[in-house]
């Protein structure tokens, strides 16, 4: 059997006879990695996808839904993420950096759903079944829940077949390979296909399947791009290794929304989910610190209250550092340069840090009014008097504009027990403030004159 060789891209899978610095497809640069094939290996792959359904066409008023029953993870924040709990049948992708906890979360997970009497299999590539026992152990987790350390997808869809669970668990996605195919586990192939035969098998036999899935160095998950469309949910598991908090983020979702966030803490005893991530987001914030200030960030339909912190000091470089963590890097150059052309603030001179508290990324734009207090706060060396958040999207000639379920945020500054919060002037609110007084500012001008 005579083998070839192909080149193919990890991005969108464009296959090539050679190597190619840029893809003509997706126009992404280095991502071509070299494959061997047979025509007869490529035969079998035509020939190992199925149909779906063979079911004739209905229309929308004929499906009914009513046998879909969702099952509840026992984590609530996993539940909101996932739109309400695990959906029978479908395909969650979860990726993140090693040794972060994917394989605890969903250790968890299953155990969760083992008291419930839901069937679970956990197939393990990485490690022996002695070590995920090791695991259990220290998360004091025991029961029913089947564990086989298996790499062969021929081998792990047989076990599935004759167990029969109702949710299936692979660990990792990069470790599967399929026999027929001459590439080695994790190469573009190998992903592609066995994630189809895997999707396969969980529509047709309604398994609701976790794959766990490696991220690179540039924090994608690994192999091709078209991984992530074939899913029906991605979830990303954020946080640093050594830290406190975890944060589970979903970038796709079939059955619920994307922007919905789940925060969890790392104890001795395994992930412990946090139902009122502003309280532990604030843990440990000063009074009248300066460079400070508090922002009430919506992920989803949650406002979480985060502090941002802003160190602005004098620079001996030609060309000042600018560093941000947590946020966008060019909002607060954007920011910088309206509080130097509107306000007259120089900071041409200065090395800027900026810090988002908990390691909680903000991508909306509400944030830039506490970003904006907090560099003058430091630059001033003046602490925002009292204990205040504010809320707002600046614009480049200077002006508040208005944000999104600004009520919302009011309530959850209030029930944290905050005096005052700082909101633009055209945001209207349907809620009476009673405990919390609401400061209304059209500007930054009106801004800075009123705080400092």
């Amino acid at each position: 059997m005579k083998i070839k060789t192909q080149y193919t891209c990890n991005a969108c899978g464009y296959q090539s006879v050679k190597w190619l610095g840029k893809c003509p497809e997706c126009h992404a640069w280095n991502t071509f990695t070299e494959e061997s094939y047979s025509a007869a290996s490529q035969k079998r792959e035509t020939a190992a996808y199925y149909s779906l359904s063979s079911d004739k066409p209905l229309a929308l008023d004929e499906i009914s839904t009513d046998s879909i029953t969702r099952y509840q993870t026992a984590f609530s924040e996993l539940d909101r993420v996932l739109g309400g709990g695990v959906v029978p049948g479908s395909l969650v992708l979860l990726g993140g950096d090693p040794g972060i906890g994917k394989s605890t979360l969903v250790l968890e997970i299953l155990n969760n759903l083992n008291r419930q009497n839901i069937a679970t299999l956990y197939v393990t590539g990485e490690e022996s079944k002695e070590q995920i026992k090791i695991r259990a152990e220290r998360l004091g987790i025991s029961g029913n829940i089947l564990v086989v350390a298996e790499n062969s997808l021929e081998k792990i869809l047989d076990y599935a077949k004759t167990i029969k669970p109702q949710v299936l668990v692979i660990d990792s996605i990069q470790t599967v390979y399929q026999t027929h195919l001459e590439s080695a586990p994790g190469s573009v192939s190998q992903v592609r296909e066995c994630t189809g035969q895997i999707l396969y098998f969980s529509k047709t036999t309604a398994t609701a399947t976790f794959l766990i899935g490696h991220v690179t160095k540039e924090g994608s998950i690994a192999g091709p791009r078209v991984l992530e469309h074939m899913v029906d949910t991605v979830l990303y598991f954020e946080g640093e290794a050594s830290g406190q908090f975890r944060i589970l983020r979903t970038i796709k979702n079939r059955f619920g929304s994307t922007n919905e966030i789940g925060v969890f803490e790392m104890a001795s005893k395994g992930l412990v989910e946090v139902s009122n991530p502003s309280e532990y987001f604030l843990s440990g914030k000063y009074e009248n610190k300066t460079g400070s200030c508090i922002t009430a960030s919506l992920e989803g339909t949650r406002p979480i209250l985060t502090e941002i912190q802003s160190l602005v000091s004098s620079s001996q470089l030609a060309n000042p550092r600018r560093t941000a963590l947590g946020l966008d890097h060019n909002r607060i150059s954007l920011i910088v340069a309206v509080l130097e052309k509107i306000v007259g603030i120089n900071l041409y001179n200065q090395d800027i840090y900026v810090n988002v508290v908990g390691g909680l990324k903000l991508s909306e734009p509400s944030s830039d009014i506490a970003i904006l207090i907090s560099l003058i706060s430091s630059f001033q060396n003046k602490p925002l008097s009292g204990s205040a958040v504010a809320v707002g999207e600046m614009g480049l000639n200077g002006e508040i504009r208005a944000v999104s379920f600004v009520d919302l945020r009011i309530r959850e500054a209030e029930k944290l027990g905050y005096k005052t919060i700082i909101v633009p002037h055209k945001n209207k609110i349907s809620e009476k403030c009673e405990s919390i007084n609401v400061l209304r500012f059209n500007n930054i001008v009106e801004l800075t004159d009123g705080l400092f």
